[in-house]
């Protein structure tokens, strides 16, 4: 327990002195780096707590592809902020008491991994005996999420596919209003192609991505993964063959219109196992009736929603990319 806390201790340390970099610093590329950090030391803590699932995520979405969504959008920022006259004193004040708020308030907490605490005698000993008996699948968490919480994690992909949608509409609509800015990324994006040591890196790593963003979608029952880091690491690799090849070729590899259609696919995939738990003469995304046995169901459905998870996300996430770096070389997403 005491090296535990002492490398929590150490890991919270890191992550608040990255917070104060990030208040103190002007330019984007440095805040875009120490964001990308933070984001990695928190994956540190998660796993530190046992949280593995949750630090697969934060590792692959918050510190891989969002760093390189921000590094996309950066073409549209200065490269330093703007620098601001105002006062700082009562945004300070009011930080530095909710902080005191919430650190009062974490006196009132169970002691992590208690025992005696409510949530081991309420609903973890539910989900627990019921991922066993009534599922049959190891990995807890991922029962949690697709079975027990679907509502939630349907509510999630449709929150992402939304996002996505509106980004690429916003962008589109600003591309129409300035047709005259000159090609920028256009020139940038794609020169890589000339290097040989990446062109090559790049073709032999593409599959061996892909493959393993297959084996931690289906992989999931059993071990961290799911849906959503898997569809991170699957759009990866394809925004790596962009950023080499250029936006031409990574569309000729993977076209806007395919793109776009799995986009939607995945949420259909997920709505639509709901709507056939209803014609089976269940409850909207209960997946007891689509096996003959219910752990049977169990399993086909949580395949079926965590597949639709996965194709929604990595779609999201290459059309946004796609949309970041067309938006100047004046090329359609």
């Amino acid at each position: 327990m005491i090296s535990e806390l002492i490398i929590n201790a150490f890991l919270v340390t890191v992550m608040l002195a990255i917070a104060i970099a990030l208040l103190k610093t002007r330019t984007v590329i440095f805040t875009v780096i120490l964001t990308s950090a933070y984001s990695l030391v928190a994956a540190l803590m998660f796993i530190t707590l046992d949280a593995v699932d949750v630090a697969f995520t934060e590792a692959s979405v918050g510190a891989g592809i969002s760093t390189v969504l921000f590094l996309a959008a950066m073409a549209y920022l200065p490269k330093k902020e703007e620098e601001t006259i105002g006062n700082q004193f009562i945004p300070a004040l009011s930080c530095i008491i909710l902080g005191a708020i919430l650190i009062w308030c974490s006196y009132d907490l169970p002691q992590i991994g208690l025992v005696s605490s409510p949530i081991h005698q309420h609903v973890a000993p539910d989900y627990i005996l019921g991922s066993r008996n009534d599922i049959g699948i190891p990995n807890i968490v991922t029962s949690v999420l697709a079975s027990y919480r679907g509502y939630d994690t349907f509510g999630e992909t449709i929150v992402v596919f939304t996002a996505g949608i509106a980004v690429l509409v916003l962008l589109q609509n600003n591309k129409k209003s300035s047709k005259d800015t000159k090609p920028k990324i256009k020139k940038k994006v794609g020169r890589m192609h000339k290097n040989p040591i990446l062109r090559v890196c790049t073709k032999i790593l593409f599959a061996p991505i892909i493959l393993f963003g297959l084996y931690v979608q289906f992989h999931g029952d059993f071990g961290p993964g799911g849906g959503f880091q898997a569809g991170v690491i699957v759009a990866s690799a394809f925004i790596l063959y962009t950023i080499v090849f250029g936006l031409e070729k990574g569309k000729k590899l993977f076209p806007s219109n395919i793109n776009l259609l799995l986009l939607a696919l995945g949420g259909i995939i997920y709505g639509g196992v709901g709507i056939a738990s209803i014609f089976l003469g269940e409850e909207f995304l209960s997946y007891n009736p689509l096996g003959s046995t219910p752990q049977s169901g169990q399993h086909i459905g949580i395949l079926l929603v965590e597949f639709g998870v996965g194709l929604t996300v990595s779609n999201v996430m290459i059309a946004l990319f796609n949309a970041f770096i067309g938006f100047k070389s004046g090329k359609a997403s």
